[in-house]
Formats: structure tokens, sequence, C-alpha cells
């Protein structure tokens, strides 16, 4: 590729650039020794003379307020931003050549001027999950909970239960009085002043506006990984202004090669451009020019440009892998949200500033191209042999997040209709892992079409499985990025719960097609609208494709009893909030509280909301209010909401401050009215908390009685507004029957009950379970464990009622169950009664053990699959000796037959890969490390990656670590945090884990800075002492400045232990002593 690349006029990036013959010169490379000297000297006298001058104005300077004003009357000043910049900016002389970044040094072409864009490192998007919620560009945790105390503990994504029967009226008197005027409601977690001002500065002047792009990008991907590109962007201007401003980052512009010209005058002079600088912190490229560009003109930006295919897994990265003769093969792929399209090439990188592209690619001719829009020619390149041109038909108006492009040598299957071809590419080895996804993708992409009653407008969809990829997936508009464990899979070799991932994954890719592609954002603000939405509607897409899935009972699981448990701290946040990665705030309440939304206003209503509001800001942008807008009118048109009622009204008390209530109904001594109250729910209350807002919501309330259970209808029979204390409701049932609320949980809240109402619960699971919903018996296991968990209610309630389960048969309330006897399992498994607790548990867990059996059958349906891999793997977890003696001797047999991929069935690997690796040792360990080296499969390759931190021997959990955070390894660094949790959750390997971190920070931090502080939160996790305390907060204040970006999620990691604390000395003691008065006591073995 050397070669290849003279031939363009491009030097490889293989110079020192900080030596003194590649710098900065004055027409000879070599001049006078001492007049070199003498000018090194100058300028040091110079910065020092600035240095003190700034000293001595920053320390007399006694007007802070002044200051401030300053930096409000920059901040209105950006309009015209020009040379009053406060920023510290570098200007470049004409002939100046300096080094882009420090992952590789290159320099522009000759005869060429540069302006750097150098920033410092930023973290990647925020990656990967243990299968939560499918959060492509999200993705916080590659790390599946495969704790060695837990094999299996999967964490899936599902919609709501069974659709509601259309209303065309709403019934006044269950609707409280509200006034016309709109209350706002303020977010008590508002950033500071300052942090606002910070905030805004970063964004771009609104003076112009991107119309189109070209661009012209020929990456390197065989050679030294540089990329040559052209720019030209048609651009608007919307106010005077005497700048050009747009966003740059690890990039050199050639400028001499910048021209800026009037659209209508193309054969005029040039705009003289005067001056061009790049600021860093801003990571703006900024042309002054001599005169200012008149309001309501076109102009044309165009440059010259070179970029760096980096390893970051970000902007326009390179990835590698083996092909099936071992050679290495390297491709170059795009991962752009929120703010990485800058990496690539200039541009208006904000969501809300939308426009068309005309992409060009340039690659070797082995190697094929996509990007989103079809190809529309190919040609060759003249200066180039071997290298040809592929021109891709103007996209549609859309935001630059959204852009993709991938260079390799890659195969693909197809579908095609009458609209548009479904395209699937892979690896060629791994291309038939992509037949699932090809299977559904296609009628997935058919359904949301007729859902949201807009045809997709494109004419082709790709799907590409990528070897690296930091976020699971990623909805770029016509080409969806995955990771291969989220897009392939192998019928013998990938578990159920990898099928269903990839059907999850699938659909909430597609769903954003229309909600995030079609109508974006304005701002990451209303990023929660993208990714509440596309979390929703993938269970629309999933169940239509695969109904025997019943993913809509799923939803509970993990979208609303996972979020409970964050959003009941005090350092959660509010949905809405500036912040352009997305959180589990943003998809799991997001798409909890639009599935309670959907319900109270019906079906009918909702979609037809829906649609009116997608029509309207089609290849636009829009904001919450918007939104809403459009629903109410839908509802006040359906008469599903009152007329003097909005949704603004009622979902403004669920977006814009934190937290949920917990709903206390308090049954009067015949039981035919309740007083029924709402309060915010916290795990723990702080008598010295300084939040002093007065939390409210407007709640749906839906309930039924023991007299004519209904477990179907969710339609609103009553409303709390924030203005109740309490209201009283009638019509109940007798005394001795029971009650209950929330119906299908399809409300965003708990529900907790007087004892005599719980104690009628309890007799009614015992004597019948199925009287009670499925989804409603797991409602009753989770919030009366956490109600017990937060002092509502005594522990003997919660502990009692899971005895019932020992009849029950539905995956649902299993799931619930186990989901929350995991904490109490953590918080004693080093302490004296864990014994005590194990025996209890076995106690529930062994008939349900008896009766799934230890033979996997696939045949089986879904839930009844995952009911067995969660049964089995609690019962290694407890150390059930038949369970062990099981899966030790399936992995031994898989050990002398390795070629046989039968003998552990797919659905229990993770459980028998960790308890054989658990129970043997080295042999064991490196027999699963060849195993992974050598696989094509990527859940095969992330199942043992989770199992090798399962084994008790130290010594080889610390190498693992080691290993993991080393370059060429073995281990991809997208994988990095799924082997550190591996460990962390292993009770042999938390003090390794932890201390590694502690040992290794700054090359931990360097190496993977993004997800540094998820890494603190997995190793500290379930630490309940003081001196465990103590601990994590010396660490967190000796590296203050490098988590100074993470505050939040600091906060929230330090509050868990925190709670944990109060935990033990509150309820620890309360437990064993019921354990005892029940017949558990035995001590700890």
């Amino acid at each position: 590729m050397g070669g290849s690349t003279k031939q363009n006029g491009m030097q490889p990036l293989n110079m020192d650039m900080n030596h003194p013959d590649n710098n900065i010169s004055f027409r000879e490379t070599r001049g006078c020794y001492i007049s070199r000297v003498a000018i090194f000297f100058l300028v040091v006298l110079f910065l020092c003379s600035l240095a003190a001058t700034g000293f001595l104005v920053f320390y007399y300077h006694s007007e802070v307020k002044g200051a401030f004003d300053e930096v409000k009357e920059f901040l209105s000043s950006m309009g015209d931003h020009n040379d009053e910049m406060k920023e510290v900016k570098m200007d470049l002389p004409v002939s100046t050549t300096v080094r882009i970044s420090t992952e590789a040094p290159r320099k522009a072409s000759h005869g060429l001027s540069s302006t750097i864009a150098y920033s410092e490192p930023e973290d990647d998007v925020e990656n990967i999950v243990e299968f939560v919620p499918v959060t492509d560009e999200y993705f916080p945790d590659t790390s599946s909970e495969t704790d060695t105390d837990m094999a299996v503990d999967k964490q899936d994504e599902t919609s709501e239960t069974s659709p509601t029967t259309p209303s065309t009226e709403v019934d006044a008197e269950i609707i409280p009085a509200v006034q016309t005027v709109e209350p706002e409601v303020s977010s008590p977690t508002s950033s500071s002043p300052l942090e606002e001002i910070e905030r805004w500065s970063r964004r771009l002047p609104r003076a112009l506006k991107p119309v189109h792009y070209v661009v012209k990008l020929q990456p390197f991907v065989n050679g030294n990984f540089s990329i040559k590109g052209y720019l030209e962007v048609e651009i608007e201007v919307q106010e005077k202004t005497s700048n050009v401003t747009l966003h740059i980052a690890d990039i050199i512009t050639h400028n001499d090669t910048v021209t800026l010209r009037k659209l209508q005058e193309l054969r005029n002079p040039e705009t003289v451009i005067q001056k061009q600088e790049f600021d860093p912190k801003r990571e703006f490229y900024i042309a002054h020019l001599a005169q200012p560009l008149e309001n309501g003109s076109r102009y044309l930006l165009s440059m010259e440009f070179e970029g760096y295919l980096n390893d970051n897994m970000k902007g326009f990265y390179r990835s590698t892998y083996k092909d099936a003769d071992g050679s290495q093969k390297f491709l170059a792929a795009t991962q752009f949200q929120a703010s990485d399209a800058r990496r690539a090439f200039p541009c208006f990188d904000e969501p809300g500033l939308k426009s068309t592209f005309e992409i060009y690619l340039a690659r070797e001719e082995p190697m094929t191209t996509i990007s989103n829009m079809p190809i529309v020619e190919t040609v060759p390149k003249f200066d180039q042999d071997g290298w040809v041109w592929d021109r891709y038909n103007t996209t549609v108006p859309m935001s630059t997040y959204l852009i993709a492009f991938a260079v390799s040598d890659f195969v693909s299957m197809n579908e095609t209709n009458e609209n548009w071809v479904f395209r699937v590419w892979a690896r060629e080895s791994a291309l038939q892992q992509a037949e699932y996804a090809l299977s559904i993708g296609p009628k997935m992409l058919s359904h949301f079409e007729e859902f949201f009653k807009i045809p997709f407008p494109l004419p082709k969809l790709d799907m590409i499985a990528l070897p690296d990829f930091a976020p699971g997936a990623m909805e770029n508009w016509g080409l969806v990025t995955f990771r291969e464990t989220l897009m392939l899979y192998h019928p013998s070799t990938s578990s159920a719960n990898n099928k269903q991932l990839i059907a999850s994954v699938t659909g909430h890719e597609l769903a954003h097609q229309w909600f995030g592609n079609l109508v974006t954002p304005q701002w990451w603000t209303d990023i929660w609208l993208n990714e509440g939405f596309a979390s929703y509607v993938e269970y629309i897409g999933v169940d239509h494709v695969e109904p025997s899935f019943q993913i809509m009972e799923q939803f509970v699981l993990e979208r609303i009893h996972g979020i409970f448990r964050t959003d009941s701290l005090e350092s959660s946040h509010p949905i809405r909030h500036d912040a352009e990665d997305a959180d589990m705030i943003a998809y799991d309440k997001g798409s909890s509280v639009i599935r309670m939304m959907n319900h109270f206003l019906t079906d009918a209503t909702f979609i037809k909301g829906l649609n009116n509001y997608l029509r309207a800001f089609q290849y636009a942008n829009a904001e919450q209010d918007d939104l809403w807008h459009y629903l109410t009118q839908a509802a006040h048109e359906d008469q599903t909401l009152p007329s003097n009622l909005t949704v603004k009204t009622i979902m403004d008390t669920w977006t814009l401050q934190k937290g949920y209530p917990v709903i206390t109904v308090l049954r009067s001594p015949d039981g035919v009215s309740a007083t029924v109250s709402q309060e915010r729910f916290l795990q723990v209350r702080r008598e010295n908390s300084s939040d002093g807002h007065d939390y409210k919501w407007w709640v749906p309330l839906t309930y039924t009685g023991q007299g004519n259970p209904d477990f179907t209808s969710t339609k609103p029979q009553a409303w709390m507004s924030p203005s109740d204390s309490a209201i009283a409701l009638g019509g109940l049932p007798p005394h001795d029957q029971w009650v209950n609320f929330n119906i299908q949980q399809t409300g965003f809240y708990r529900v907790n009950y007087d004892v005599n109402n719980w104690q009628l619960i309890f007799n009614q699971l015992v004597a019948n379970h199925s009287v009670i919903g499925t989804i409603n018996r797991a409602q009753i296991i989770d919030d009366s464990i956490n109600l017990a968990k937060a002092g509502h209610l005594p522990y003997g309630v919660p502990l009692t009622i899971l005895k019932y389960l020992v009849a029950e048969g539905e995956y649902v309330p299993w799931a619930a169950a186990f989901n929350n006897l995991s904490y109490l399992r953590r918080m004693f498994r080093f302490t004296p009664e864990y014994g005590a607790l194990r025996d209890y548990f076995l106690s529930i867990i062994l008939p349900l053990y008896e009766s799934v059996g230890f033979e996997d059958s696939p045949d089986d349906p879904l839930l009844s699959q995952y009911k067995r891999q969660r049964a089995l793997a609690w019962a290694c977890m407890l150390e059930y000796q038949d369970c062990l003696n099981k899966s030790v001797e399936l992995y031994h047999k898989w050990m002398a037959h390795p070629e046989n991929d039968s003998i552990v069935s797919p659905n229990l690997k993770s459980m028998v890969y960790c308890r054989g690796i658990q129970e043997g040792g080295e042999k064991e360990w490196l027999f699963a490390w060849q195993q992974y080296y050598h696989s094509n499969v990527g859940s095969e390759k992330e199942q043992l990656l989770s199992a090798m931190g399962c084994t008790r021997n130290q010594h080889l959990l610390l190498r693992y670590l080691e290993m993991a955070f080393t370059a060429n390894s073995g281990i991809r660094k997208q994988d990095t945090r799924r082997v550190f949790s591996a460990v962390a959750s292993n009770p042999a390997g938390i003090s390794v884990a932890w201390n590694f971190v502690r040992e290794n920070w700054n090359a931990v931090h360097d190496y993977f800075d993004k997800i540094v502080v998820h890494l603190i939160r997995d190793s500290t996790r379930d630490f309940n002492s003081p001196q465990d305390l103590q601990q994590v907060h010396l660490f967190v204040e000796e590296h203050a400045s490098q988590l100074s970006e993470h505050k939040l999620d600091v906060q929230q990691l330090l509050e868990n232990i925190h709670n944990n604390l109060s935990w033990m000395n509150n309820y620890y003691d309360i437990i064993v002593k019921w354990l005892h008065d029940n017949g558990f006591s035995r001590s700890n073995i």
C-alpha cells in the first residue's frame, strides 16, 4: 500500500512530527543555530510575560460577577463568533504542518498548509450491556451477569401486555378537576448555571445551516490507515455573520485548499478568508472572513483534508478479523452517534442540522463499500491502478450522526420486495449465521410500515455484523451496524436467549428508522424519545415475527423492575435531561412510561397521534412537546382524555422530574372503600437530604378484586393528580376479599397495602395462584420485596409470599423472584448466616429444579426453556451437589470430544462452562481459552469469556484481567468489560478486580476510559461495610479529575454502597431471626 499512497501524492503517516526537521520551517529546513537559540529564548520570554500578566490579572480581579457576565456576553455574541472569542486558539502560519493525533504521526501532503484538529481522547459511546435492553448506541454493559454465583441471569426486553379495547369516551368523574393552564414541572436536578454555560458554549452558532454535502473519502484500509478527504458543503445564511464555524476532530484541514464562494456567483472571486483556526475544547474549525456573509444567501465551502482510521471504535475506524485460513483481514466502519461524524469529515455535527449527503468512497477493487443509499455508479480512480470510486445516491435530509459507511471484503444475502431491498452482510465464513436476521428483518420492516402508516422511505436497508463495535447496534438510516453477537445466530451453538436478543435488537433498530431517523430530536435533551420509543416498539416487532416468544409478558422483568432500582436512588435524574449519551433511564424508564401512556390513551388513539406526529415532522426535528401536542389532539378527538386535560400535563410529571411513586392503599374496616395516597419511592430516605422538591405525579389507577377478577382491562378507573395528597375510592369488595392495583403493571409505580390485604393476596396465591394474572404475580413479588427493602413493609411479608412459588409454573413470576433474591444472596454470602439463607432458597427452588429436569429440550416453548435455564443455574449457584456433578461431568465430556458441539445444549452452556471451570483448575481454564480462540461464533465466544471469570484460581483471574486490558492479547477491546464483570461477579474475584482497578488505574483509564466508572461499579456493587465505603471514597477523591465527566455515575455507585451498608444495619438481623423462626438456622457451610 505504500506505493499506492505515493501515487496519490499522500505521504505515509510514519514521520516523527516532533522532530525539529519536520516542524515549522522558514524556507530552509536547517538554519543558523544561533538564530534558532535566540528565537527560542525570545519565545520563552514572551510566553513568560503573558503568563505573568495573566496571573496578575487573575489574582487582583475580585469582580467575579463581572467575569460571569462576560461569559454570558460571549455566549450571546456567538452568532457572529468573530475575533473576540475568549477560548484559546491555535493560529497556524500559512506554511505549518502539525501532528494531528497521538495515535499515529501524519502530515499534510507537500505544498499544503494545515489546521490541526487535535483533541483530548474522548470516551467511546457508552457501550454494551448484560442484555438488559438492547441499547443500540448506548449499550452500557458488555457484562453478562454470569456471576460465578449466577451462571445465567438473563435480562431481556419486552413490551406491553395484551392490547386494550379502544374507548370512545372517558368517565369525567374519575378525572380530578384540572386547570386549563398546564403547570410547569421543574427538575430538582438541573445543572448549575456554569455547567449550562459550558454546555451551550459547545453548540454551533445559529448563523449558518447546512443544505447539502459532497463527501469524498479514500481510506487506506490495507495501508497506513490514513484517509484522504474532500468536502463540499452548501450552506444557507440564517443571519449575518463574519465567520464559518463547523466541527472537526482528529482531522487535518489543508488550509490553502479551503474556498468559500457565493453559490449564485461561482465564477466570481471567492470570499476572502482572513484566518483559519481550531478550538480544541469545542472541536470547532473557524474560518474568519474579510466580509460578512449575506443573510438569506447560499455559499459553497470546499476543502481537502486528511483523517485517520483509529482503533477506538468511534468515528471512521478500523477493525480486523482472521479468515478461515488464519489470514488477518482489515476493514473500516463507522460509529458517529453522538458527535463523532466530525472525526470522518468536517461537518455541522448536531442532530438539529439536517441536510442531504452525496457520498463517494474509494476502495481497492477486491473490496466492497456500503453506505446509507445505493451505489449509483462505480468508476476507476484514474490516478491509482486497482482503485475505484463508488458514488452513492443522494440521501434524504438527515442528521450527521446517522451517516454510515463500511469498507470490507464481506459478503451478503438479500430479500427483495417491490419497494426495497433488504441485505445482511458478514464475514464470508459467518454469513450463514445471518440467515435468522434475514428471515425476520424484512417482516419487521414491513410490519412497521403498517404500524406507523408511513412507507420506509429508502430504496434499500443493509444490516452488517462487525467484529469490533462499541455499542450493541446502531440505527444508521439504511445501514444498520451490529456487533456480531447481536446479529449472527448459529442454531447448534447459540442459545434461545441469543435468538430472542437478535430479534429484539433488530426490532429496536428498525423502529428507529421512523422514530429517530425520519423524525429526529432537535437536541440530545430529547434523546429519550428516540430510545424510549424504539425500546417499546421493538416488542411490537418481535411479537409480530415470533409470537411464541411471549415477549410482551417479559417487559416488566427487565424494563420496569430493573430501572425501578436505579430510579429509586436520590442520585437518579429525569428522563429528559441534556446528555449526548442515553443511559438506562432513557431506555427503560422511557419505554415504561410510553407503555403506560399507550394504555391510558388506548391503542387506537396512541397510534393515531404517533402517525400524525411523524407525518408533521418527517425529515425534520422535534421536541417532546411536539409529540404531546399530537397525542393530545388525537385523545381529544377520540375522547380518551377530557378536554381540560392534556398529555403534556400528565407526562411532564413523568419526564421532567426524577423518581416514581409508591401508591399506598389503606382499606376501610369493611373493605369497600380505601384511601389512596402517593409519595416518592426511595431505597433509603435520608434525613439530611438537600432535595426539597415535592414529588407528585399524575397517576392512572387500575385495579380489580377477588369477587370479579379482571386482569385484562388497563383503562384507568381513577386518576391521582399532583395536587392530591390522598383520594378516596369506593366500590371495592368486602374486607375478606383482596384487591390488586396496577393491572399488568402498566403504571410506572409500586403499590403497598395494609397488612390485611397482603394476607388476603398470599392466601389467594397459596389457594390458586392462577386467579391473579401472571404479570401481576410478578408485580406482587417485586413490589413486596422492594417495599420491605425500603422499610415500607415487614420483611416477613415477602419472605412468606415467596413460599407459594413451590406451586408456580410460569417463568415470569419466577424470574421476578430470582432477580430479587440475588440481592439477598449477595448481601449474605460472606456472613455466618449464609447457610440458613441458602437452605431457605433451596426449599423454594428444588421443587422447580426437579420438575424442569437437567435435560434441555429446544422444542419447549421459549419461556419454558428460560425457566429451566434459571432453575438449574440457581441450583448450581447454591452449590446443590447434583447440579454441580452433572455440570462438571458434561464439561469434562466436552473436553474429551471438543469437536462435538452437541454435548452441551446451547441453553445450558453458560452454566456448564462456568461450573466446569469453577470446580476445575488451570487445565479446564486453558481448554476454555483454546475453544474461545478458535470459535467462529460470536455468542459462543461471549459465553466462554464470561465463564473463564468463574475460576477460583486468583492467579488465573489476575492474568485474565491483564489480558483483557492488553492490546492483541486475543480479547477484543469491546469485550473488556465483559471479562472484568465476570471476574468481579465471582466471590473469589471481587478483591482481585477491585485491587486491579486501584493498582492499574492509569493504564486502565488510558486503555478504555469510557468504561472506567463501570469497572468501579462492577467491583464495588456488593460492598456493604464502613471500611468498603471509606476505601471507595478515598479512591474517588484521589482520581477526581479523571472521574469528573462521570459525576452522576460516581454519585450512584457511592449511594449504592451507602444503601448496602444501611440495609445491613437495618435488616440483616431481622431476616436472620425470620430464618431461625422458620426452621432455617444452619450456620454457613
